[in-house]
C-alpha cells in the first residue's frame, strides 16, 4: 500500500475542503481476512438470543401408561405414547437454551477493526467531516442534505464524538445509516457499510498510536520511566522509619 494515505475532507454542509492524512498503522495495514471473519462470526453469535427450546419425552405431558401390552398383539412394543417416534411425542436431541457467545482476544478485535478500516481506506470509502458541533439539534433533513452534497449513496456508517449527539441522532433515523461514537465502532459495522464517515475530532482520537505498535510501547516505557515504582517508594519509606527509630533510641540513651 502507499506510504501516505489520505481521505477527502468536507465541511458540515458537505462542501469539499481538501484532504486529511490517515495513520498507516490503522488505515494502511494488510487486511487479514481470516481474523475479520472470526471476529464477525463471534459478533453475530453474541447477538443470538439462544432461547430456543424443545421438550423431551420426559417433559411432554402424558404418556405414563403403556399403550398396549408387551406381547400377544402382533404390534411393535411401546412403553409410552410420548416417545420421539410418536406424533405428539417429545423431541430427541432437540435444541435447548444456550449461550452462543465466543471469547475473542482484544488484540484480535483490534486487528480485525484495523483490517476493515484499511480495506475501506484503500478503496476510497472513508470520508471525513470537519465537525458536527454546528448541528444544534437533531434534524434528519440535515443528514440527508449532507449525504446528497457529499454524493454518498448506499449503506453508511457514521462515527462521531460523544458530544456530537445531535449528528448521531440525525443519522440514526435513516434506515441505511448506522451511527455511533468511537467506542462503539466495530468490525461488522465497518464491513457492512459502503462508506464510512468520521468527524475530524473522532479521526484524531482514533489515530493515536494503537496498542501493540512500537509507538505505543515507547509511550508506555517513557511514562513508566517518569513514575517511581511502588517498590522503591516503599523502600524509601522504610528507610525513613528506620532513621526515626534510631534517632529515638539515641535520645533515650542520652536521657538515661
Amino acid at each position: 500500500m502507499a506510504d501516505k494515505l489520505t481521505a477527502q475532507l468536507y465541511t458540515a454542509d458537505g462542501a469539499a475542503k481538501g484532504e486529511v492524512d490517515l495513520n498507516p498503522d490503522i488505515f494502511g495495514i494488510e487486511p487479514n481476512a481470516d481474523v475479520m471473519h472470526q471476529v464477525v462470526t463471534a459478533q453475530l453469535a453474541a447477538k443470538r438470543a439462544g432461547t430456543h427450546s424443545t421438550k423431551t419425552r420426559a417433559e411432554v405431558r402424558g404418556g405414563g401408561a403403556k399403550p398396549w401390552r408387551q406381547k400377544g398383539l402382533g404390534r411393535a412394543r411401546h412403553g409410552s405414547i410420548r416417545s420421539p417416534q410418536w406424533v405428539g411425542g417429545g423431541v430427541a436431541h432437540g435444541p435447548k437454551p444456550r449461550d452462543y457467545s465466543q471469547r475473542t482476544p482484544k488484540k484480535m478485535k483490534r486487528l480485525a477493526l484495523r483490517s476493515a478500516l484499511s480495506d475501506r481506506a484503500a478503496n476510497g470509502q472513508i470520508k471525513v467531516v470537519e465537525s458536527f458541533s454546528v448541528w444544534d439539534e437533531p434534524k434528519t433533513k440535515n443528514a440527508v442534505a449532507l449525504l446528497e452534497a457529499m454524493e454518498v449513496t448506499g449503506k453508511v456508517l457514521l462515527i462521531a464524538e460523544d458530544h456530537e449527539r445531535s449528528a448521531i441522532k440525525s443519522f440514526r433515523n435513516l434506515d441505511h445509516v448506522k451511527a455511533s461514537n468511537l467506542g462503539q465502532a466495530n468490525t461488522y459495522d465497518v464491513l457492512w457499510a459502503e462508506t464510512v464517515i468520521m468527524s475530524q475530532g473522532t479521526l484524531a482520537l482514533g489515530q493515536s498510536a494503537p496498542r501493540g505498535t512500537e509507538e505505543h510501547a515507547a509511550g508506555v516505557q517513557e511514562g513508566a520511566s517518569h513514575q517511581p515504582s511502588a517498590i522503591s517508594s516503599q523502600q524509601e519509606a522504610d528507610g525513613g522509619n528506620q532513621k526515626a527509630d534510631d534517632a529515638t533510641d539515641e535520645q533515650g540513651e542520652e536521657v538515661a
